[in-house]
């Protein structure tokens, strides 16, 4: 679907991109294709959210390991827009709550 999405990228004001962190073997792409977004020129200044999904497994690596691979320290020093990070779990719903309250301070502003 990554081809696609600046064709959406005009009509955002908002991002939310999600990560499946039990999957190891995609990290890189992930990163890769988040780098892609933060660099489209429609979407400079709006707000991003990153979900690191799939919490709930166990044998998911740790979110400082997983930040740490995705160089997150680096990214949001350099990115234009302002970034969140949150963990969660999309089937069991731990994390979903603070996903809202980021939804909510958004529409706020």
């Amino acid at each position: 679907m990554g081809p696609i999405w600046p064709s959406y990228f005009n009509d955002c004001c908002s991002v939310i991109f999600m990560v499946d962190s039990a999957n190891v073997t995609q990290i890189a792409s992930s990163c890769i294709q988040l780098l892609s977004v933060l660099s489209a020129e429609p979407l400079h200044g709006v707000s991003v959210l990153i979900l690191f999904n799939k919490r709930d497994i166990p044998c998911t690596m740790s979110l400082i390991e997983i930040q740490s691979l995705f160089r997150m320290d680096d990214i949001i020093a350099s990115a234009s827009q302002p970034i969140t990070i949150l963990e969660l779990s999309a089937s069991t719903g731990d994390g979903l709550q603070e996903v809202l309250n980021w939804l909510e301070s958004i529409t706020i502003r």
